[in-house]
């Protein structure tokens, strides 16, 4: 993982297996299917649900402080505690948790490179069991806001996309170019389809290897650089809910040390839904 910008962001298979028995780790299983960990799991490990226990379903929000205190208390993870977060779909919300720990400044967090899909291929160990991990006492800061992008920055810099700004749509072809809203069987849509004017479209997928690990920071600086998206521009993903964007902005800003990324989590869902705001739509010319 030494190609990495950021040390630590990423272990490793072999790194996890040999650290299954560490007291200091603790692996953290988040998944789009929420049943999968029940099916198997690393040993050990721990389940976040990323629709109750990372989201605030009233205010459509990010978790809290609060209620991240308490999910870490939960899961026997103390201040000095290393969390490695895994999951389904090469790590969509293992993605979307290492960014809201990030935003509260946990310093100790890595994603399993390859994820649940490399873990289960490759005959690793699995288990149905459920470790009970004593409780914590665990305090966070103020959230950072400078890792998360909202609605306001995007229309208050339309005019400088493609200039000193990159926003980047990690979405699928389809629905950058407005042919769907959201993909087959996702239930948060926007009222229309369509990109923010002046988006890249850098599909999250083009970042990892059929074995579900990320490419190598050459190829994904390629991949960034040939869009335009450059590590002196100001940076902003965005996807439809901010699980895929998630995903992306790890890539630029963990794996490829691009210093000014942000995460739109509100993403298409809010503002494919705004009024009277500008959005585009077909295959760019």
């Amino acid at each position: 993982m030494s190609d990495y910008a950021t040390p630590g962001a990423l272990v490793s298979a072999d790194w996890a297996k040999e650290h299954l028995d560490d007291p200091n780790v603790r692996f953290v299983e988040v998944d789009v299917d929420t049943s999968a960990y029940e099916q198997s799991h690393i040993p050990g490990a721990v389940a976040w649900d990323w629709t109750s226990q990372l989201s605030d379903g009233v205010r459509r929000d990010i978790v809290s402080r609060g209620d991240l205190e308490a999910l870490l208390s939960r899961s026997g993870i103390g201040p000095d505690t290393h969390i490695v977060l895994y999951g389904d779909n090469n790590n969509w919300f293992a993605a979307w948790a290492y960014w809201q720990l990030k935003l509260f400044g946990w310093a100790r967090v890595s994603i399993l490179n390859g994820g649940r899909k490399y873990w289960v291929d490759n005959g690793l160990p699995v288990t149905v069991d459920v470790t009970d991990h004593a409780p914590t006492q665990v305090g966070l800061p103020e959230v950072d806001r400078s890792l998360r992008a909202f609605r306001d920055d995007i229309l208050s810099h339309l005019g400088a996309v493609g200039t000193t700004l990159a926003l980047v749509d990690v979405r699928s072809p389809a629905e950058f170019n407005g042919e769907v809203i959201a993909p087959p069987g996702m239930s948060e849509t926007a009222q229309r389809a369509g990109r923010i004017p002046g988006a890249t479209s850098a599909p999250w997928a083009q970042t990892v290897n059929e074995d579900g690990t990320f490419k190598d920071a050459d190829t994904l600086r390629a991949h960034y650089g040939g869009k335009g998206v450059t590590p002196d521009k100001d940076v902003i993903a965005y996807c439809r809910i901010g699980e895929r964007s998630s995903h992306s902005w790890f890539v630029l800003h963990e794996l490829l040390g691009y210093p000014n990324v942000r995460n739109y989590d509100g993403s298409w869902t809010e503002y494919g839904s705004l009024i009277d705001v500008p959005i585009e739509k077909g295959v760019p010319a």
